[in-house]
């Protein structure tokens, strides 16, 4: 398989990209669900948190690579099949997600920096505190957090069966270029 995409297909790093993203948001999802609910006591009441920032602020570097990489390699064009409606719906989709993805990680980032301390990243490096003492900060970007995180995931779902859609009812190949299949 090709490193950058081709008109009829995505090259590997697109893929990887695309489908690690995917993973690591529906983990974070289950993660944030799971640590909301330890209690004072558990083992992982810190652990969880931390685990769920560092790997948050990974994604964020992966999303703005992959942000980078659709200039340098753009995706390939829609099927013929799509007409103007599923093309448009298409594109404003993946914006959704794009915008959504940074949304999110920007507003957990707000929670976690609200008392002015950086954020350790996997022990190695912390990024600073660049915003914080905004009124009620924490709290605001937690509901933000939290329904943009049920938003994203409900979004990324729709995403997939749109996919199925096309793959088995609409019979194209949107479903088989993701997998490094031509079209």
């Amino acid at each position: 398989m090709q490193l950058r995409n081709t008109t009829s297909r995505y090259g590997w790093v697109s893929i990887t990209l695309h489908w690690g993203v995917a993973l690591v948001v529906f983990g974070l999802f289950a993660l944030g669900l799971w640590m909301v609910g330890l209690d004072y006591y558990s083992t992982w009441r810190k652990d969880a948190p931390d685990l769920h920032k560092s790997i948050g602020l990974t994604l964020f570097a992966f999303m703005l690579l992959r942000l980078l990489w659709r200039f340098i390699s753009p995706p390939p064009p829609s099927p013929s099949n799509h007409g103007p409606l599923t093309r448009l719906g298409a594109r404003l989709g993946h914006g959704l997600l794009y915008v959504g993805l940074f949304a999110l990680m920007i507003s957990g980032y707000l929670i976690s920096t609200s008392d002015g301390v950086g954020i350790p990243v996997f022990g190695m490096l912390e990024v600073p505190a660049l915003i914080s003492g905004l009124p009620d900060q924490a709290d605001v970007a937690g509901v933000v957090h939290l329904y943009l995180a049920w938003a994203l995931v409900i979004f990324a779902g729709v995403h997939a069966l749109a996919a199925l859609k096309h793959h088995f009812i609409d019979r194209d190949a949107t479903l088989t270029r993701m997998l490094g299949r031509k079209a």
